[in-house]
């Protein structure tokens, strides 16, 4: 891969990591600062609702993160962008649509298709 592009991503994934950490401290003080009274149960069941969907999406991003500093690790060791299945080139523009992918197209096509196959 080129340096420029080693460069690109490697900034890229720094942002997106940044962002996470960013939103999850967000997410910390929303739930720490508000005391909230409803008079209504449906409000309270909405905003408990709500709360619990904020709490779904920060554990995915909490995921996220250890695969975004997986990848940054390829990077520094310099695998970053080798398909951990087959060992070739994963193209730039699957590592821009997901950065954090270890598999090349055609390896993630054929677990998928596996996975359908044992209904996972």
């Amino acid at each position: 891969m080129d340096p420029k592009d080693v460069e690109y991503f490697r900034e890229l994934l720094n942002s997106m990591l940044q962002d996470i950490l960013k939103k999850g401290e967000e997410t910390i003080e929303d739930m720490t600062d508000t005391v909230e009274v409803y008079a209504d149960q449906a409000d309270r069941a909405t905003a408990e609702s709500d709360r619990a969907f904020t709490l779904r999406l920060r554990d995915r991003e909490r995921r996220l993160i250890k695969k975004i500093k997986e990848a940054q690790e390829r990077i520094d060791d310099g695998t970053y962008g080798e398909c951990l299945e087959c060992g070739e080139d994963i193209s730039v523009a699957r590592l821009k649509a997901r950065p954090v992918t270890t598999l090349c197209i055609k390896c993630k096509s054929r677990q998928e298709a596996d996975e359908n196959l044992r209904g996972e």
